[in-house]
């Protein structure tokens, strides 16, 4: 299969996912301006939305959107997720926050034409969300109970943003739970092959 990415975008999440379930994949390098492959292919032609994630399977099934991906790579290897019950609601709660209440928060940051007014608005919301995951980290080992999962692999990717980027001061559980998951050798792999380590 492959993962179309560009380097530290949010399909970091599925590419640490794909190495954390021990399942084959060839990266593609989109160039999101150009709309690109790095070997020069027409990137919409594989997902006409024009972002990314998109994960090319071996049939030719084309699945777009992070929390389709995420899914599917944890009900494809059986990892990352438990496989029924509650925890496994949690852990799609979770991944739902992240998308909706952290991921969408970070957009005046991307967005070069975004105010400095929208940017301190959403630096607000966005540290009022991740109190909230400070929380759900003081309560669990990781963000969705006591198993890491793919909800992990998602907030690694915002919080990575928050200090990486943008100098979002993160609470301490959280700034914590960004150490450990930085420590752990499928975000080292994902990020070197990325080259941003």
């Amino acid at each position: 299969m492959k993962l179309y990415y560009t380097p530290a975008t949010c399909a970091m999440a599925d590419h640490i996912a794909l190495i954390e379930a021990g399942m084959d994949y060839e990266l593609v390098k989109v160039d999101l301006k150009a709309k690109t492959t790095e070997d020069g292919a027409d990137y919409l032609a594989v997902n006409p939305k024009g972002y990314v994630p998109a994960i090319a399977l071996d049939d030719g099934t084309v699945l777009t959107e992070n929390m389709a991906i995420l899914n599917w790579i944890a009900d494809t290897s059986g990892t990352l997720m438990p496989a029924d019950g509650i925890g496994r609601y949690r852990v799609i709660e979770a991944t739902s926050y992240i998308a909706g209440e952290l991921h969408k928060n970070f957009k005046p940051f991307f967005n070069p034409n975004a105010s400095e007014l929208e940017r301190d608005e959403a630096r607000k919301m966005l540290t009022k969300r991740y109190a909230l995951i400070e929380t759900m980290l003081t309560e669990n080992a990781y963000v969705a109970g006591d198993m890491f999962t793919v909800a992990d692999c998602y907030l690694f990717v915002t919080m990575n943003w928050a200090v990486n980027k943008f100098d979002i001061e993160l609470p301490p559980q959280v700034m914590a739970h960004f150490n450990r998951l930085g420590a752990r050798d499928s975000v080292q792999q994902a990020m070197r092959e990325e080259g941003l380590v």
